[in-house]
């Protein structure tokens, strides 16, 4: 892409900006590889084979969550997919509104929403799967089996990480504060002086 730096230039520049911090670059290096992988592969996909289903990333992911693990309760839904209640409930609207999607109230429980793929929405996700799987093979095209299969184990073990043992970490940190809130980015304007 114009005017996007390439990961070497990246490393590059990142290893002059820091030069004598002690700093441990091996683990700097994947977690900003990690990051990179991320984006770089959702962006491809995204506009490879989602954008002509009319689908985001985070819809597709909700709709694999429900295509494999079939009616769920919507906080295990938006846990699976990695996104809050709230981006759920919209993306949810969406689905929903475009057939794909439905939801029903829990049989002994009200609060619960359970949801589930209607029978176009599986139609569709065994129609775009294979697309989709097309291209997590181009982007892993520069690995073989083997370094494919050590890579998906090395990045479960940071996943597993983060599960088991994140909470005490982030705990011991914030000295057992809470987190801070999460920011949109905005800040709020002061009130201008009276004057």
């Amino acid at each position: 892409m114009p005017g996007q730096r390439s990961i070497t230039e990246a490393e590059k520049l990142a290893e002059a900006k820091l030069g004598g911090t002690p700093v441990r670059h091996e683990r700097m290096a994947l977690v900003a590889n990690i990051y990179r992988a991320a984006a770089a592969v959702r962006q491809h996909l995204e506009n490879a084979v989602l954008r002509s289903s009319d689908l985001s990333w985070t819809a597709f992911v909700v709709l694999w969550v429900m295509w494999i693990w079939g009616e769920s309760e919507s906080r295990h839904v938006a846990e699976e997919a990695g996104i809050s209640k709230g981006t759920l409930t919209g993306v949810v609207r969406t689905l929903e509104s475009r057939g794909l999607v439905k939801r029903a109230e829990h049989a002994s429980d009200g609060r619960l929403l359970l949801l589930s793929l209607t029978e176009e929405g599986e139609v569709l996700m065994r129609r775009l799967f294979p697309d989709f799987n097309d291209e997590e093979t181009f982007v892993t095209a520069r690995l073989d089996d083997d370094e494919c299969r050590a890579m998906a184990d090395g990045l479960r073990k940071v996943v597993l990480q983060v599960e088991e043992q994140g909470e005490a970490r982030r705990t011991a940190l914030l000295d057992g504060a809470e987190p801070a809130p999460r920011r949109s980015g905005r800040r709020r304007q002061a009130a201008p002086e009276a004057g």
